[in-house]
């Protein structure tokens, strides 16, 4: 399922228009983009939480060439799946 196919399904559920179920993912992801940004964690509780994660400095491969790298410090995104998601994924 993409984006446009999640907000007609989420539109034709509540009623909404679709133009207001696209801003209201919009506006979602935006929040947790800033929220993670800031350190903090998000968490819908049994569904999926967000949080910032640290990389540690490490050393890599260059595929093209064999070279060995530093690859520097760094923060990333960790998406976790929460107990109802993980039971709906099994069916």
């Amino acid at each position: 399922m993409n984006k446009s196919e999640l907000v007609a399904a989420v539109a034709a559920r509540t009623d909404q228009t679709q133009a207001d179920v696209d801003e209201a993912i919009k506006a979602l992801f935006e929040v947790v983009a800033e929220a993670i940004g800031k350190g903090d964690k998000v968490t819908i509780p049994g569904w999926i939480s967000f949080e910032q994660t640290d990389r540690s400095a490490r050393t890599g491969r260059n595929p093209a060439t064999g070279e060995t790298i530093q690859i520097p410090a760094s923060k990333a995104a960790k998406v976790s799946a929460g107990s109802k998601l993980k039971a709906a994924a099994k069916g």
